[in-house]
């Protein structure tokens, strides 16, 4: 019960992490979704960071851009165990960034997918 569960440890809140993830970081495109990464500790202690945006200038309404937000939060928490498993196998800690591209909104199944994907890349990135 406890492991699908995403708490603000897990969250990047930090201003120099942010900062830190943007100018140092990778990044790789799965449509819809841009992947920006970094081997890194965060500074909450978690082993995986995340950080989720959809800009206005895609999505003007604020409805928009929260559900999308919620889609993709929702698809890395039930998705995430796996990563976070190899991550501690690893004692490795990892920052991401999800940064929503695409010009419409998308689907549950269609976000599910890309999310799984996603997360089996970064696997492999790790390694």
């Amino acid at each position: 019960m406890n492991q699908f569960t995403f708490k603000k440890a897990e969250r990047i809140s930090s201003q120099r992490e942010i900062d830190c993830l943007f100018n140092q970081g990778d990044s790789f495109i799965s449509y819809p979704l841009r992947v920006i990464y970094m081997k890194q500790k965060p500074f909450s202690g978690a082993a995986v960071s995340v950080l989720i945006s959809v800009p206005k200038k895609k999505f003007k309404q604020a409805v928009k851009r929260n559900r999308m937000k919620r889609l993709i939060r929702e698809a890395y928490r039930l998705n995430k165990k796996s990563l976070i498993q190899h991550c501690q196998e690893k004692e490795n800690g990892l920052l991401i960034a999800f940064l929503y591209v695409g010009n419409e909104l998308c689907q549950w199944k269609e976000m599910e997918s890309v999310m799984q994907k996603v997360l089996l890349v970064l696997k492999e990135k790790m390694e």
